[in-house]
């Protein structure tokens, strides 16, 4: 049975219990105006911070802003309002010398003074009576500026035609709420060529990590631009954050904070309740952004409900009737350009998951790509001119080969550069890169052969296929034993089948592989008959290729912006820092109370061995557990932070998951997923490595309550369901 299914079974039974309980309550909703949502729940104790962000999204524009209390958005002390023509510095002196004034307010009636000025006396009404001096203590260090938004929300709506129709259907497909459709007017305002600075892109605005599950992320095609491909990543992770969390409020809220964090949210509150956590819970990271993100969709869900109410006289754009030309195979940009007697530069608009090195000509459209093209097009007359090589042009610059390069501590462009024989210029363009030319650890370039210089492909109607990516680095584990073996880095069934004495048929009838090429770091292969049903022990080994990592950063509140110019610069987002969590990744590789933490797929006490700089044998000592025993997914272990700091620990601890992760969806992205109920005599580890080809670090991530080593019969798995990136399933409607 598909999730979907289940996910509407849970969505039903949620509608029963929603309407059982509206025949018993007899108040009315706070606001009565706003659209009834039965997945999406408006408390009467969060009404006024709804009607905060109603206020930001409809009746103050980008030349004004609100100065207000930002745990209790009902106290708002005044909107300011700004001529067109002021500069940004004068601007943001404003703001500063306002927000100065209110504190001083503030601090006068923390002070418990009685000759109160008119204005003071104004500002004390703003809140309760019995406000204690240490709450106006508190207010007057946190004065904060929202900036206006309704020109820009306007603008999302009128964008917002296009696709809003596309997006609802889709979720509706997957049985998801049609509702979140709204959901990119936080993101991005319906904004598809969208980009912020800490690296969110597209309509949906996914960072590169999150995306990466779900879409075709490299140096030809950013899938998250893509409004089609990317609605339905979007679709895949609020599904996800659904499974783990069991509610559409947190599930829509971990889609900024993350599922991981959110996890943590209900674990320490004890609850699902999203005014309870919206109001305690405490997290670095759980910021303003984070905390309002749920209530600013439900804002932003009324609006474009019933839009014509808080914008007289708007039209939405007519919806993108654009079609679908799959590529048979890889086709410079410019050829298709000439086949459909298009400028190359609407095409572009058309197609904005391809990138710079597309149509510049340094990369081919690829193979199996869905190009949209104007609906008027006659596709059947463009395939026939591409297959008989009629629109072809003279030449096409392109670059010979080619292949990726992962970026390694140290390294620069420049360096990578002359490693490869090309310019700075020439890499970074390939890459679209912008200047600095800033690089991280990691990070997979696509490059030339080494030594290769640019070429000339001639005119033939038949194209090279891209070449093969490069194989990526995976942790150095290798055999465990005599009976199985860890895939490593440029391993290949041939090679393993070769070193073990078995042929390459023998190794993928041992282990259920039906595709040679679908192997990956990380995966256990049995090298023997009696070795398939068995879970992986633990490899004592180093982790080489975890860096070492100080003290992780601390998470800074997002920035406040003055102006619509600032705002555009931070990104689309109508709330800075409302971007998609830069993990979806709900595992807690947190350090709790008494020095514990709960093991996680991948995990080897070797590898915290590592991490805290101290021997395996110590942590063995320190938990009674004998050599031969494997520390267990799920359960706890006492670490020993003699070396190192449990912050220390953490970074570490997530770092290598997150490369171990990195490298995997580099290769392989999430397509969907299935249900799975564990029949007697089943082993998860099979069905995960062998059945299904996927890691048990990402079984483990859609299934976090259950116990994965004492599965009974009749237990439901989720089933994450994976091919290839790069391999294009039926075209997007």
């Amino acid at each position: 049975m598909k999730t979907s299914h289940r996910l509407s079974a849970l969505l039903l039974f949620s509608s029963l219990v929603i309407l059982t309980l509206g025949a018993i309550a007899v108040v009315a909703p706070a606001h009565a105006s706003s659209t009834p949502s039965q997945h999406f729940v408006r408390p009467a104790e969060l009404e006024p911070d709804i009607a905060f962000w109603r206020r930001v999204y409809t009746e103050v524009t980008t030349e004004g802003g609100l100065l207000h209390d930002p745990e209790d958005l009902s106290i708002v002390y005044e909107v300011l309002e700004f001529p067109s023509d002021i500069s940004p510095k004068t601007r943001s002196k404003r703001i500063e010398d306002a927000k100065k004034k209110y504190s001083r307010i503030l601090d006068r009636l923390a002070s418990g003074a009685e000759d109160l000025s008119e204005d003071e006396l104004r500002v004390q009404a703003l809140w309760p009576k019995g406000t204690r001096r240490s709450r106006f203590e508190q207010a007057s260090e946190e004065v904060r500026f929202q900036l206006g938004q309704a020109d820009r929300f306007r603008e999302g709506l009128v964008r917002s035609g296009a696709w809003h129709d596309h997006i609802a259907d889709t979720f509706e497909k997957m049985g998801l709420p049609r509702e979140l459709a709204a959901l990119p007017h936080v993101e991005s305002s319906f904004n598809t060529y969208a980009y912020s600075k800490v690296g969110a892109a597209g309509m949906w605005q996914f960072m590169r990590s999150t995306g990466r599950r779900f879409l075709r992320i490299d140096a030809a095609v950013d899938e998250r631009l893509d409004p089609y491909r990317s609605t339905e990543a979007a679709a895949r992770f609020l599904e996800q954050n659904y499974i783990i969390l069991g509610s559409w409020p947190l599930a829509l809220t971990a889609y900024n904070h993350g599922p991981g964090g959110m996890k943590r949210a209900q674990e320490q509150l004890g609850t699902s309740d999203i005014t309870t956590i919206v109001r305690k819970y405490n997290s670095r990271s759980f910021g303003f952004a984070s905390r309002n993100f749920y209530l600013a969709f439900l804002a932003a869900l009324e609006i474009d409900s019933n839009p014509e109410k808080f914008f007289p006289g708007i039209r939405r754009n007519p919806r993108d009737t654009s079609r679908v030309l799959l590529l048979p195979s890889s086709i410079p940009a410019s050829r298709l350009a000439a086949a459909l007697d298009m400028d190359r530069e609407d095409l572009r608009r058309l197609n904005p998951a391809l990138l710079n090195s597309v149509w510049k000509g340094a990369r081919h459209v690829p193979r199996g790509y869905e190009f949209r093209v104007p609906s008027h097009i006659d596709l059947t007359s463009v395939m026939a001119k591409l297959s008989t090589g009629a629109a072809a042009e003279p030449a096409e610059v392109a670059l010979a080969g080619g292949g990726q390069h992962r970026v390694s501590r140290g390294e620069t462009l420049s360096a990578i550069a002359s490693e490869y024989g090309v310019s700075v210029a020439a890499l970074a363009d390939l890459n679209d890169l912008a200047r600095p030319y800033r690089l991280r650890v990691g990070q997979v370039l696509a490059v030339p052969e080494k030594g290769g210089r640019p070429a000339v492909v001639a005119q033939t109607p038949k194209e090279t296929p891209p070449p093969e990516p490069a194989a990526k680095p995976t942790p150095p584990t290798g055999v465990v034993g005599t009976e199985r073996y860890v895939v490593r880095r440029g391993d290949t069934l041939g090679k393993i089948a070769k070193k073990h004495g078995l042929t390459e048929d023998q190794l993928m009838e041992m282990n259920n592989i039906r595709n040679r090429q679908f192997i990956y770091e990380g995966q256990v292969l049995a090298l023997v008959a009696s070795a398939r049903a068995k879970p992986p022990v633990e490899a004592e080994v180093p982790v080489a290729t975890i860096a070492a990592v100080s003290e992780p950063p601390s998470e800074a509140e997002a920035v406040e912006p003055v102006s619509e110019r600032e705002a555009e610069e931070i990104g689309p987002a109508l709330v800075p820092g409302t971007q998609a969590a830069a993990s979806a990744d709900p595992s807690d590789y947190t350090v709790q109370d008494k020095n514990i933490i709960i093991v996680q797929a991948a995990e080897t006490l070797g590898h915290y061995a590592e991490w805290l700089d101290v021997r395996a044998s110590q942590l063995r000592q320190l938990n009674r557990i004998s050599y031969a025993t494997p520390v267990v997914i799920g359960r706890k272990v006492k670490l020993d932070f003699s070396k190192v700091t449990p912050d220390q620990f953490e970074a570490r601890r997530t770092e290598y998951h997150r490369a171990l992760q990195e490298a995997f969806f580099t290769e392989f992205r999430i397509k969907g997923t299935t249900d799975h109920v564990i029949k007697r005599g089943e082993s998860v580890w099979v069905l995960a490595q062998q059945r299904y080809n996927i890691p048990i670090w990402l079984l483990r991530q859609y299934n976090p309550d259950l116990d994965l080593g004492s599965l009974q019969p009749g237990a439901r798995l989720v089933i994450p369901l994976v091919e290839a990136t790069g391999v294009s399933s039926e075209p997007s409607a």
